[in-house]
């Protein structure tokens, strides 16, 4: 079995492998690691459980940093025209402004917050990597994996084998890729679930701002998206698997604006899922390593699921070049910087999640320490850095 390759780092060393690094996943952090490789002259295997098409869209959010590291592949300029730049994020308790947060001051060429859709962002990539002679093998699902000291061999459901050198799991959160090399995932799960649905709207919702909306309710999250779309994200105790119109309007009505209503008139897709809070012990074991949900899993508030997953995926792709030219070393230092990287991300999105849904008795003590924080302009440069991802440069 071949694959299309671009100057591979060392040919004779790749003989009797079908590529020196096969990844399980085509998400937004695998297609990144994938084009990464390619661009770089690695020889790169891709495979996804999905059908072409048949990935949801959870994700809508591409920070500063995300789009400076993407810079290198040639797509950023296809997203930043594909997409709407959100320039603030507000955290506020209904129609009260409780942190207003700017990302106009920061020292980036990006400024704001790229609000495009996660199908968008893995439409790009697929490009990108098609363009620089790779592909996704779909569907395919991993059946065994086992690694030796020279490579890794995966067994797919189709009973056809792939031999690579390096295997990454980039298969998400029931990664196959971290339970076949026994690496524990710990941490928990919020007792709520969470609803998501895209949305047309009108009133009282900004094309420009996101906005984190606290209520006794709980917390709903409003964003533009292109297209005259809006996305609403919810805590809920029991969530509909499909929610609609009438069921999006209760919540921004208990939850959102005051002022303004906001007017449900659509919904273009919906969805639930459950959140979970986890870190992998371990982003290695031997030839194979992890990254994006494989590795880490959070909350949605703050918006850095996917964004943490890509410069994942570049961070990997440094340190996999590194690795195929000689220096091992560079696989563990990979984990050392990305891990810990985790572990703050997955902090700043619980802070975020448990302030949202303070008892009601904290609500008004909650309300005046954030209101007093938010007036210091050093706390909320911080949040934009942290925010932006520009602190993890």
């Amino acid at each position: 079995m071949t694959f299309p390759s671009s100057n591979p780092i060392s040919p004779a060393s790749s003989a009797g492998f079908d590529a020196d690094v096969l990844i399980v996943g085509a998400g937004p952090t695998g297609l990144t690691l994938a084009a990464s490789l390619l661009a770089r002259g690695v020889r790169t295997c891709v495979i996804d459980r999905q059908a072409e098409g048949a990935n949801t869209s959870r994700a809508a959010v591409v920070h500063a940093r995300t789009l400076e590291v993407l810079e290198p592949l040639g797509v950023t300029h296809r997203l930043v025209a594909l997409g709407i730049q959100a320039r603030r994020f507000t955290i506020r308790d209904r129609d009260r402004v409780l942190v207003p947060i700017g990302f106009d001051h920061l020292p980036t060429q990006y400024p704001y917050t790229l609000m495009v859709s996660q199908a968008v962002t893995e439409s790009v990539l697929l490009q990108r990597l098609v363009e620089l002679g790779g592909q996704v093998l779909r569907p395919r699902t991993l059946a065994a994996l086992v690694q030796d000291e020279s490579g890794a061999t995966a067994t797919l459901d189709d009973g056809s084998c792939l031999r690579a050198r390096y295997v990454v799991g980039a298969d998400g959160m029931h990664s196959a890729v971290r339970e076949s090399a026994g690496i524990a995932f710990n941490g928990g799960s919020y007792g709520e679930s969470f609803v998501l649905a895209d949305v047309r709207l009108s009133g009282g919702a900004p094309s420009d701002e996101v906005i984190l909306y606290f209520s006794p309710a709980g917390m709903v999250v409003l964003a533009p998206l292109p297209d005259g779309v809006h996305r609403v994200v919810a805590t809920v105790s029991d969530a509909p698997e499909q929610p609609d119109a009438a069921y999006v309007q209760a919540l921004l009505d208990a939850r959102g604006p005051q002022r303004e209503r906001a007017v449900v008139h659509e919904v273009v897709w919906g969805s639930r899922f459950r959140v979970y809070h986890r870190v992998a012990e371990s982003y290695r074991a031997g030839r194979i390593l992890l990254a994006g949900d494989a590795a880490h899993v959070h909350s949605p508030a703050g918006g850095q699921g996917m964004n943490a997953g890509i410069l994942d995926a570049i961070s990997l792709a440094d340190a996999l070049e590194q690795a195929l030219a000689g220096s091992t070393t560079s696989l563990d230092a990979y984990a050392a910087k990305r891990r810990p990287v985790a572990r703050q991300i997955v902090a700043l999105a619980d802070r975020l999640t448990r302030l949202a849904t303070v008892r009601p008795g904290l609500r008004a003590l909650r309300n005046l320490v954030m209101s007093l924080v938010s007036r210091l302009p050093k706390m909320r440069n911080r949040m934009a850095w942290q925010l932006s991802g520009l602190i993890y440069r």
